[in-house]
C-alpha cells in the first residue's frame, strides 16, 4: 500500500511542473534580460529611375571683324567648356549687324545703334597713318592731323571710321579700295592710309610702315549679341570677356 503525501520521484513527470519565465502584463523586465531587436526599416529599391538627360551637341558661333583678337577668350572658353566647340567666322563691318542673326555673339566695331541688340564696348584702338616705308612721314615718332596736310588720303570701301575726312588732305581720285589693297596702294607711294593699328599690323608689309595719328578718332570694339538669344553659353562668354571665373556669380 503506497503511503499518502510521498513527493513523487525526479522524472516521473508528476507533481508540479517546472517554474518558466512567463511574461506578466505591466511588469518591468528583470535587469539583464535581452530586448527584442526592432525589425530593420526596409529601403524601396527603384530599378526603373529615368538616366538623366544628356546634352545636345551644340556650337558656340562667335563673329569677329577684322583686326579683333579674341585669342586669349577663346583659350579661356576651351578650358571651362571643353564639351561646347566655338567656331569662329570672320565678319566685314559693313555686314556686322545682319551677321549677328545668325551668330551666337559677335566681336563688332561702333557706332552699332539697335535697340534689339545688347552691346558691350570692350577696348578702343588708335588710329595709325600707314604710308610708304621710305616716306617722310615715318621720320616721326606720331602724327598729328595737321603733317597730313597735302597728303592724298585713299578712302576705304570696308572704312570703319564711317567716311573719315581730314581738313588739308586730298581725297584719292579713284574709287574706294579695300583695306588690303590701300595699304598696298600707299606702298608705292601713292598717298595715305588711315586704319586702327590692328588692321595696319593684320596686313603689315615689308614696303610699307605706320605711325600713330595723335588726336584722330578712337575704334571701340564691342561684343555684340541679340537681347532674345540671352542663351547660357552667352552669359559664359560674357563672363569670360568681363574676366570673372568659373566659380564667380553673375
Amino acid at each position: 500500500m503506497a503511503h499518502q503525501g510521498r513527493r513523487p520521484a525526479k522524472g516521473s513527470g508528476k507533481g508540479t511542473p517546472p517554474r518558466r519565465n512567463r511574461a506578466v502584463p505591466g511588469a518591468r523586465p528583470r535587469p539583464g534580460a535581452s530586448k527584442k531587436a526592432p525589425a530593420p526599416a526596409t529601403r524601396k529599391v527603384v530599378f526603373d529611375a529615368a538616366p538623366a538627360a544628356a546634352e545636345e551637341p551644340r556650337t558656340f558661333r562667335l563673329g569677329a571683324v577684322p583686326g579683333a583678337t579674341p585669342g586669349t577668350w577663346i583659350d579661356r572658353w576651351k578650358q571651362r567648356l571643353p564639351d561646347v566647340p566655338l567656331e569662329l567666322v570672320p565678319i566685314e563691318v559693313a555686314a556686322q549687324r545682319s551677321a549677328l542673326d545668325d551668330l551666337d555673339a559677335a566681336l563688332v566695331r561702333l557706332p552699332l545703334d539697335d535697340a534689339s541688340l545688347h552691346v558691350i564696348p570692350l577696348y578702343d584702338e588708335v588710329p595709325v597713318v600707314v604710308a610708304a616705308a621710305d616716306s617722310h612721314l615715318m621720320a616721326a615718332d606720331e602724327l598729328t592731323p595737321r603733317d597730313l596736310d597735302g597728303e592724298v588720303l585713299i578712302a576705304l570701301s570696308d572704312d570703319v571710321w564711317g567716311g573719315l575726312a581730314l581738313p588739308g588732305t586730298t581725297a584719292a581720285r579713284f574709287a574706294p579700295l579695300a583695306t588690303s589693297d590701300a595699304i598696298a596702294t600707299a606702298a608705292s607711294g601713292v598717298g595715305v592710309v588711315i586704319v586702327p593699328m590692328s588692321l595696319a599690323r593684320v596686313h603689315h608689309r615689308k614696303d610699307a610702315d605706320h605711325r600713330v595719328l595723335a588726336g584722330g578718332p578712337v575704334s571701340t570694339v564691342a561684343l555684340a549679341w541679340r537681347r532674345d538669344r540671352t542663351t547660357p553659353d552667352v552669359e559664359a562668354f560674357v563672363g569670360i570677356v568681363r574676366g570673372r571665373t568659373a566659380n564667380s556669380s553673375r
